[in-house]
């Protein structure tokens, strides 16, 4: 996938994940577009590790995937600024 893909399939997994999270009111924009390309690297790292896939582009496979890994990488800054 191209950046302007990324961008935009980060954008799309970010909100579903903050939706999903209830989260979603309280990041911007941007923040959902890094959680949601993180996320879908987290999600594509681990799906390639378990042996069910990675993403690769825009299916739902991938967005699941991405999902998954963009609640994982939610989780991991939730508890990070917690402790603050």
């Amino acid at each position: 996938m191209t950046w302007i893909y990324w961008i935009i399939f980060g954008a799309l997994v970010g909100w579903i994940a903050g939706k999903i999270t209830k989260t979603s009111r309280s990041m911007s924009t941007f923040q959902s577009v890094i959680i949601g390309i993180v996320g879908s690297a987290v999600g594509g790292f681990i799906g390639d590790f378990l042996g069910v896939g990675t993403v690769d582009g825009f299916n739902l496979g991938s967005i699941v995937l991405g999902v998954i890994g963009a609640i994982i990488v939610l989780w991991l800054v939730n508890r990070g600024t917690k402790r603050r």
